[in-house]
């Protein structure tokens, strides 16, 4: 199943999402679904709350990154399912890169984040983990992870920055979206 995209200016966005257990209905049915969704898009990293829902969960498959940059191929096999996620470390060294999102589409930002990451998280079975990850991957991550606690990319950037942007994303979150995968546009403010 293909999924709408939920986007920018719909509250689900801001929204920090629950955590769920093995009684959440359908969630294999869910997972596939979302990276049905996540490659129709042409995206690397989908999380629950782009799709509506509210739950800590977040599907990553970097493998387009492995395939057009030699440099990542530790990337190839980078597929993962997070459920109930934490980041519980950072390091300090940050770094800048260019992120785009699913649910912005059309706007790309260098945003600075921690280049290395420690987090526990468990699977599709419910089998729990702690890594560490960094680069490309931990960046990737970090940016799901976000969506999970309620953030998006764009507020990492400079205040300057956002001003810059307000103009586009003032017009997205009236629905005024251009994207080649299907959108849930957000609800029409109703006037009092």
């Amino acid at each position: 199943m293909i999924y709408p995209i939920v986007i920018y200016g719909d509250p689900i966005l801001h929204k920090k999402a629950v955590n769920i257990d093995e009684s959440y209905p359908e969630l294999d049915k869910l997972i596939e679904g979302m990276y049905s969704t996540m490659y129709k898009a042409s995206g690397i990293g989908l999380a629950a709350p782009q799709i509506g829902k509210s739950i800590r969960l977040f599907v990553v498959d970097a493998s387009p990154i492995a395939e057009d940059d030699e440099e990542n191929t530790q990337l190839k096999d980078f597929k993962k399912v997070f459920i109930n996620a934490e980041i519980i470390e950072e390091s300090e060294e940050e770094w800048k890169f260019e992120e785009g999102c699913l649910s912005i589409p059309g706007i790309r930002e260098h945003v600075e984040r921690p280049e290395k990451i420690r987090i526990r998280y468990q699977d599709e079975k419910f089998n729990s983990y702690i890594e560490e990850f960094d680069g490309i991957a931990a960046r990737i991550i970090q940016h799901e992870y976000d969506h999970i606690e309620g953030i998006l990319f764009i507020e990492h950037l400079s205040a300057f920055k956002r001003s810059l942007l307000k103009g586009k994303l003032t017009a997205m979150s009236k629905g005024e979206v251009d994207a080649n995968y299907p959108v849930k546009r957000p609800a029409a403010k109703k006037k009092s």
